[in-house]
């Protein structure tokens, strides 16, 4: 690999290199979101608007923000993963363009982050990895292999606190959903937009009494693969920890 890649890829990625786009080409939007199959298994989450959430202080959430390894061994319940699926990338409108308007921002309304589960400690769900199908605020099941926790860690450079939270947000991108409209330039917008996500899971676990710690450090091609990813289309961008706090 020649040396200097990053500075590369920030000089290339400048409006001045950029091509015509797929949209200013006249070819069709991708998909809001990716497709399953007909027979995929799927389980509802409870509505947000009936799920009472205690409120928190804004500013006392910012200035005590800070990552958390060590989680008690308490469970979720799942009107609380509800609550943190629809703080992160809830679709609040489908509008006529047509795009999704979400509960955290995205370069041009894109949107083009899916997130995955890994769910180890959620009351009435299997543990297991899970996709969040968003414009219907549902789960779908992906892998329930009752080792799946030991590899996602494994692939995460062995982080074992992965295997002890209740959940483990994996963030993805399907890259052509913002390459139609940004072209190359897009490759940063899905790195920015993973970060906004990533924020809004920070602060919205400390209603729950929750803690969480982002995870950049991964093996790529080894989690793509446990996940299903080509690795190039889609590819995992992120993942965070999340569990309750010892009191």
């Amino acid at each position: 690999m020649s040396k200097g890649i990053g500075k590369e890829f920030m000089e290339k990625t400048k409006y001045k290199y950029l091509e015509e786009s797929d949209q200013d080409k006249g070819l069709p939007q991708p998909p809001l979101e990716l497709g399953y199959e007909a027979n995929s298994v799927l389980i509802d989450l409870p509505p947000v608007e009936n799920i009472n959430i205690k409120s928190i202080d804004l500013r006392k959430v910012i200035e005590s923000r800070k990552s958390l390894r060590k989680y008690s061994k308490t469970a979720l319940n799942i009107e609380e993963l509800s609550y943190l699926l629809w703080s992160t990338q809830g679709v609040k409108q489908v509008v006529s363009r047509p795009a999704t308007i979400r509960t955290v921002p995205s370069a041009g309304a894109r949107h083009a982050i899916e997130t995955y589960l890994l769910i180890n400690k959620v009351d009435g769900i299997n543990p297991g990895l899970y996709r969040y199908i968003a414009l219907s605020h549902k789960l779908m099941e992906v892998n329930l292999d009752p080792e799946i926790d030991e590899k996602i860690s494994n692939s995460c450079l062995r982080q074992d606190f992965i295997k002890n939270s209740a959940v483990t947000f994996i963030w993805t991108a399907d890259v052509y959903r913002m390459k139609w409209r940004y072209g190359e330039r897009g490759y940063r917008y899905l790195h920015l937009d993973a970060g906004h996500i990533c924020q809004n899971l920070y602060l919205s676990a400390e209603a729950i009494d929750s803690g969480v710690c982002a995870i950049a450090a991964f093996d790529d091609d080894e989690i793509n693969g446990l996940i299903g990813l080509d690795g190039e289309n889609q590819f995992v961008l992120y993942v965070a920890t999340l569990g309750k706090t010892i009191s």
